[in-house]
């Protein structure tokens, strides 16, 4: 298969290449597409075969839901059975944005789409080129994150080609993503809503929302086997780089001394190190391939080059990354998520 590219700027959108990716979705075929948070993998999201291509072009388990992505509150009412008090207080408050709101589903929302589930998982984007995809399509579209299934999440169309090309038939290119890491996904079907995944979309924001929210248990460490992931990216290894990623967590000092020694350790016996400080400790490193990941002071720059850094290690083919932990209450914990789950939970105090 020859992938189209095309590039599109979301200031002034060629519709004539949105018609192109229309006409591709209407014929039960994947398009990637730019969002706020990464760029998604797209299908017909009422298409069960549709949705079985995007699980079989990334390699995806397919208990392991697809999120919906809609452009309007009519949208939404087409694929959810009804929408809570809860949910309607989110949806005004932070859509278009990265919130994933799960819902009982409508029976016209197949079972291949939500992965076996009685719900469904749908967000709006705060992206000009998907919601114009959509509303021009007159579709909502199913797409979790545009790579290969356990790999790093592309924020970029070249990420994309890089996973993909061949495989699925058009990416829009839209330029780098603003997050760089997925949605908050919040279950609202319980009486306190639950998140099932953290982002941008912090629990305090949340709380002030709608009040008490809960954190799923699956969020903070590995899930365990035969339970069934209520939401994108909690059973499986996410975002994993190809070498091993240890992260250390500990008293600035002492992470910094820990990593030189295990950087020192492993270059002396041949292997290619890969090390990710912050702006404010890079200059403490002696050993490897050192990358600052952004700004302590500016959490959204950390998040908006995970991805980015942990994808430029495999090209650099290294065998061992050592990385700082970047955890606080804020989005922080959700850099720290997905930080835990690409090193598989290696974590060494120190």
């Amino acid at each position: 298969m020859k992938t189209i590219y095309r590039k599109v700027d979301d200031n002034n959108i060629d519709i004539s290449v949105l018609e192109e990716a229309r006409d591709i979705l209407r014929e039960g075929n994947l398009v990637a597409f730019p969002t706020e948070t990464v760029y998604g993998l797209g299908a017909n999201a009422l298409d069960e075969h549709a949705a079985a291509k995007i699980y079989e072009s990334k390699g995806r388990p397919s208990d392991n839901p697809l999120i919906v992505h809609v452009c309007s509150e009519e949208q939404v009412r087409r694929v959810v059975r009804n929408i809570p008090d809860n949910a309607k207080k989110l949806m005004d408050r932070f859509w278009p944005g990265p919130l994933t709101i799960i819902f009982d589903k409508a029976d016209i929302v197949p079972f291949g789409t939500t992965g076996g589930l009685h719900t469904v998982a749908v967000r709006m984007p705060d992206n000009q080129i998907a919601l114009k995809l959509m509303e021009i399509s007159d579709m909502v579209i199913a797409a979790p994150s545009a790579n290969t299934s356990g790999r790093p999440s592309p924020t970029t169309a070249m990420h994309v080609k890089d996973d993909l090309d061949g495989k699925i038939s058009m990416i829009i290119d839209g330029g780098e993503v603003g997050i760089g890491i997925e949605s908050t996904i919040i279950d609202v079907t319980s009486e306190i809503p639950m998140i099932l995944r953290p982002g941008y979309i912090t629990k305090h924001m949340l709380e002030e929302v709608v009040g008490q929210v809960e954190i799923d248990s699956a969020i903070t460490g590995p899930m365990k086997e035969g339970v069934k992931p209520k939401a994108p990216g909690m059973k499986y290894k996410h975002y994993a780089p190809k070498a091993d990623f240890t992260i250390y967590e500990g008293e600035s000092t002492k992470v910094s001394e820990k990593i030189n020694a295990r950087a020192a350790e492993c270059i002396k016996q041949g292997y290619r190190v890969g090390v990710i400080a912050s702006d404010e400790t890079v200059k403490n490193y002696q050993f490897g391939d050192v990358v600052s990941i952004g700004s302590r002071k500016d959490e959204l720059s950390i998040s908006k080059k995970l991805y980015k850094v942990l994808r430029e290690f495999d090209d650099k083919n290294v065998d061992y990354i050592l990385g700082e932990n970047f955890e606080s209450d804020e989005l922080g914990y959700a850099i720290m998520n997905r930080m835990l789950k690409a090193a598989g939970y290696q974590v060494e105090k120190v």
